[in-house]
């Protein structure tokens, strides 16, 4: 069978999606719930819910900066993942869920805009389906583990049921 490239607009599709669900996920999160620790094993580092989101959004900043022909910002040059990790939750750990939340929403848009403005042959170059990972399986796979779990166990405050009314019809399954 042969394989289909993806497409620009297939790419961005599936990028909107997994933008959808995190962002789903980061609107039932309580302060609280942000506070929450992200990893049940223990880290050098005390990572957060927050820190969790944070880390999800730089990486993707990152893959626009890549996707642009451009390099890490310089105190991220050469650093290998884990050091770059590490260097990544010293500086945002102390940022507000705020100013992280805010920055989640600023970052698809600039991904969106970095993948509207490539041509269509940097799509057909691609060959993984999970391409671009930082995008799609790495967000989805943090989503899932630490932010879904921690807005499922915040309670929901008034506040945001009044303004985001449930929509008849039947549940997703799980």
């Amino acid at each position: 069978m042969r394989r289909v490239q993806p497409r620009r607009a297939d790419v961005i599709a599936r990028v909107e999606e997994e933008y959808r669900a995190l962002d789903r996920a980061v609107r039932r999160l309580t302060p609280a719930a942000m506070r929450q620790p992200a990893f049940k094993r223990t880290r050098r580092e005390p990572w957060t819910v927050k820190d969790a989101l944070a880390h999800i959004v730089v990486w993707k900043r990152f893959t626009a900066r890549s996707l642009r022909g451009e390099r890490r910002p310089a105190p991220y040059r050469g650093l290998d993942g884990m050091a770059a990790n590490a260097k990544l939750y010293h500086t945002w750990h102390r940022k507000s869920a705020r100013e992280v939340v805010a920055t989640h929403r600023a970052v698809h848009r600039e991904v969106l805009a970095t993948l509207r403005a490539l041509p269509e042959s940097a799509f057909a170059a691609r060959r993984s389906p999970y391409w671009p990972s930082d995008l799609l399986g790495h967000s989805a796979g943090h989503r899932r583990r630490h932010l879904e779990p921690a807005a499922s166990n915040a309670p929901t405050s008034s506040r945001r049921r009044r303004s985001a009314p449930r929509r008849p019809g039947p549940r997703p399954s799980r």
